[in-house]
């Protein structure tokens, strides 16, 4: 008696999930975790790259958890970091979601828009008399 093998037809079996399939991820708030978006994130790096140019910073580190996201900039990467700038959904109503912190945990600033929030670390002119 010979055994002729199974055909199995791969595409029409996987084609579509059946509906009780527990192998897919269940995405629910507590599995997902806090991002900047593409607008908020070149907001930032606009700035970090003039003051890479300047001098005065020289790496980062990106931060994402479920309650903020965090960027942190550094003069040296072996030092703490000069400021962070981070995100906080949960504050959007209250005080802004965006802040900008100084090393010793002080809050520089915050608000609802990035772009106001991230004035506080540009440096004013100043007047150079020659």
């Amino acid at each position: 008696m010979s055994e002729e093998p199974e055909i199995v037809a791969l595409g029409a079996a996987f084609a579509t999930p059946q509906a009780n399939d527990d192998t897919q991820p269940q995405y629910t708030k507590k599995n997902t975790q806090i991002a900047f978006n593409r607008t908020e994130l070149a907001t930032i790096l606009n700035l970090y790259g003039s003051k890479v140019a300047a001098g005065e910073w020289r790496d980062y580190a990106m931060d994402f958890t479920r309650e903020r996201a965090v960027f942190a900039v550094f003069r040296r990467s072996s030092e703490q970091p000069l400021f962070r700038i981070e995100k906080n959904p949960k504050l959007a109503r209250k005080q802004g979601a965006y802040s900008v912190t100084a090393p010793g945990g002080l809050i520089l600033r915050r608000g609802h828009d990035l772009g106001q929030v991230l004035k506080v670390l540009l440096r004013k002119p100043r007047l150079v008399s020659a």
